[in-house]
C-alpha cells in the first residue's frame, strides 16, 4: 500500500488551477490527466491506452459530458427568452395564459355553375369537399364547406349565360381548407376528476372558443349516457367554471396533438360515469391552402353536385392560411397580450390581440371615433380578408371589447412596387445561379413577412442585398417606383413612402407584369 504522505504535494507547490469551462469529454479527460502526477505520483503508466485506469477516466469523462449537456439544457429551457424547444415555450406561456396558435385554414368562395336546364335548389352540407388538382410533387389541397347549417342555392331565377349555356352563382359557397371528422369516439368516462382524452388526428383547427356567426364550431364535444346527450362548451381555462358547468379545455402539445381536458368537480363538471365522449372537429391548416385563383375545380365529396353536372371554381385566391405559431412570434407577442389582460381598451391592445388570432398576418388599429375601432387586417400570406376570417375575428373580440365599442374589420391597401436592376456577373460564375440568387435576395425585400403597414421601401436596401452576393461585380438599378409613378423611373429620393394603411407588395397582374418575377426584373450580363 502506498504511503499516504507520498500523495501530498511538496511544500510551496502551487495548487492546480480549476478550469470551470472544462465541461466536454476532451476537456474533462485532460483535466483529470493533468491531476494524476499531483494526486497519484505512483501511477506511472497512465499515458498508455492499455492502462485500465484510462478506461475509467474515459468513462468518467463521458458521464461528465452528458451531465454537462443536461445542465446546459435545463438552464437554457428555464427562461422564455432562451428556450429553444417548443415544449418548454408552451409550458412557460401557459403560466401567463397564452396558448400558441394552431395552424389556420385558408378560406375562399366558390362560384357554382349548373347546366342551363337546371331549375331546382342545390343543397350544400357541412363537410362537402372540393379540391385543387394534384400535380407532380404537389398534392391536391382539400377544402370543405364549414357552415353551421346547410346552404340552399336556388337556380330557378338564375339566367342562362348565352355563351356557355350554363347558370352561375358567383361566390356561392364559402369554403375552408381542412378535413372534417364527425363523431369520433374519444373514450368512456371513468367518473374520475381531470379526465383527458386525446384526438386521433393531430393539427386540429382551433380558433376562438366562441362560435362565429354562420360558422360551425371548430371542436364540438358531447357525452352520451343512454339516451341523454350532453353538449360541452370549450373554455380557455377551467379556472372560472363552476362545479356543475359542463366545460372543457384543450391542450396542444409540441407535436400538435390535441387533448380534451375535463374538470375535477370543483372547477368544471366531470362527465358521468360510463358516458361515451365523442368529438366532431376539423384538422389541417397551413400556408399550403393559400392557392391561386382558379385552382379549386374538383368536386371531391358532394354527390348531389357531382350527379347534377355542377362545376366550381374560385375567382379569387384563397387567403388566411398560416402555419402553427412559431416560437419567435410567440415570445415576441405574448408579453403584449399579457399586458392587455386579454381586454381590448387601447389600440395597442386591439393590435396585440388580433395578431394572436390564427390566420392574421398583420394588423393596424385606429380609433375612428369615441366608440368605433377600425382594424386593418392583412391575412397571413397576404390578400384580402375572407368573410370567414372577418366573422371569426369579430366573434373573438366579443368578450374582450367594451360593450359600447364597435369594431370594423377592413382590408389594407396594397401598393405594387416595381424594381428593375442591371447586374454584371463575374466571368467565372454561373449566370443562371447568380441570377436566381439575385432574384431571391431582391424579392425577399418585398416578401409579405418583410413588409408592414406604412413601412418605407428604400432603394439602398436593394443595392445592399444585390451587392452582397458573391459573383456580382456591380449593380445598376434603372427602375424603382410604385404603381403611382411613371413606368421606367427611379424615385428621386431613393425611397418609396407608403400611407399608413398601405402595404408594399409584388406585382401580380399576369398581363402587365409578366416581365416582373416577384416584383423584380433583372437584366444580367456576363458569367457563363
Amino acid at each position: 500500500m502506498a504511503d499516504p504522505q507520498q500523495t501530498n504535494p511538496p511544500p510551496n507547490t502551487p495548487l492546480p488551477q480549476v478550469d470551470y469551462l472544462a465541461r466536454d469529454y476532451n476537456s474533462l479527460l485532460k483535466a483529470m490527466m493533468d491531476l494524476i502526477p499531483l494526486k497519484l505520483p505512483e501511477w506511472t503508466g497512465f499515458a498508455s491506452q492499455a492502462d485500465f485506469g484510462q478506461v475509467l477516466l474515459q468513462l468518467f469523462s463521458h458521464m461528465g459530458d452528458i451531465l454537462s449537456y443536461y445542465q446546459d439544457r435545463v438552464a437554457t429551457e428555464s427562461f422564455l427568452t432562451t428556450a429553444t424547444s417548443r415544449r418548454s415555450v408552451i409550458q412557460h406561456l401557459r403560466l401567463i395564459g397564452y396558448v400558441l396558435s394552431t395552424a389556420s385554414p385558408a378560406a375562399a368562395r366558390l362560384a357554382l355553375t349548373m347546366p342551363g336546364t337546371f331549375v331546382g335548389v342545390v343543397t350544400v352540407k357541412r363537410g362537402d369537399a372540393f379540391a385543387t388538382k394534384s400535380r407532380p410533387q404537389v398534392p391536391s389541397v382539400r377544402f370543405e364547406y364549414n357552415g353551421a347549417s346547410d346552404l340552399q342555392l336556388d337556380f330557378a331565377a338564375i339566367a342562362v349565360d348565352p355563351t356557355t349555356g350554363r347558370k352561375t352563382i358567383a361566390d356561392a359557397i364559402p369554403i375552408e381548407e381542412g378535413r372534417l371528422v364527425k363523431n369520433e369516439v374519444l373514450g368512456i368516462s371513468n367518473g374520475q376528476p381531470q379526465q383527458r382524452f386525446q384526438l386521433s388526428h393531430p393539427r386540429v383547427i382551433l380558433r376562438g372558443a366562441g362560435p362565429a356567426a354562420g360558422v360551425a364550431l371548430d371542436l364540438d364535444v358531447v357525452s352520451q349516457l343512454g339516451p341523454a346527450l350532453t353538449p360541452w362548451t370549450r373554455q380557455d381555462s377551467l379556472a372560472f367554471s363552476r362545479a356543475d358547468q359542463t366545460d372543457y379545455t384543450v391542450e396542444i402539445d409540441e407535436d400538435d396533438q390535441a387533448t380534451v381536458l375535463f374538470g375535477d368537480g370543483a372547477f368544471g363538471a366531470i362527465p358521468p360515469l360510463g358516458s361515451q365522449v365523442r368529438a366532431t372537429y376539423r384538422f389541417g391548416g397551413g400556408t399550403a391552402g393559400n392557392v391561386v385563383a382558379g385552382s379549386i375545380q374538383s368536386i371531391v365529396d358532394s354527390p348531389p353536385l357531382a350527379l347534377l353536372g355542377a362545376r366550381v371554381t374560385n375567382a379569387a385566391p384563397a387567403t388566411g392560411g398560416a402555419d402553427r405559431e412559431s416560437i419567435d412570434h410567440a415570445v415576441s407577442q405574448a408579453p403584449s397580450v399579457f399586458r392587455s389582460l386579454r381586454r381590448a381598451v387601447t389600440t395597442d391592445d386591439y393590435r396585440a390581440l388580433a395578431l394572436a388570432f390564427p390566420g392574421v398576418g398583420k394588423v393596424r388599429a385606429e380609433g375612428a371615433n369615441s366608440n368605433v375601432v377600425r382594424l386593418y387586417v392583412a391575412p397571413a400570406g397576404g390578400g384580402q380578408v375572407s368573410d370567414i376570417l372577418r366573422s371569426n375575428l369579430l366573434s373573438y373580440f366579443e368578450d374582450k371589447r367594451p360593450a359600447t365599442t364597435l369594431i370594423e374589420v377592413r382590408n389594407p391597401d396594397y401598393l405594387r412596387i416595381y424594381v428593375t436592376a442591371q447586374i454584371q456577373i463575374g466571368a467565372y460564375f454561373s449566370s443562371v445561379e447568380i441570377s436566381n440568387q439575385a432574384m431571391a435576395a431582391a424579392a425577399g425585400l418585398l416578401a409579405f413577412d418583410t413588409v408592414d403597414f406604412g413601412r418605407t421601401t428604400y432603394l439602398s436596401k436593394f443595392y445592399e442585398a444585390l451587392e452582397a452576393i458573391d459573383g456580382i461585380d456591380f449593380v445598376n438599378v434603372t427602375e424603382f417606383r410604385s404603381e403611382r409613378d411613371p413606368a421606367g423611373t427611379v424615385n428621386a429620393l431613393g425611397k418609396l413612402e407608403l400611407a399608413v394603411n398601405e402595404i408594399a407588395k409584388v406585382p401580380d397582374d399576369p398581363i402587365a407584369d409578366t416581365a416582373y418575377l416577384a416584383g423584380v426584373q433583372l437584366i444580367a450580363e456576363g458569367g457563363f
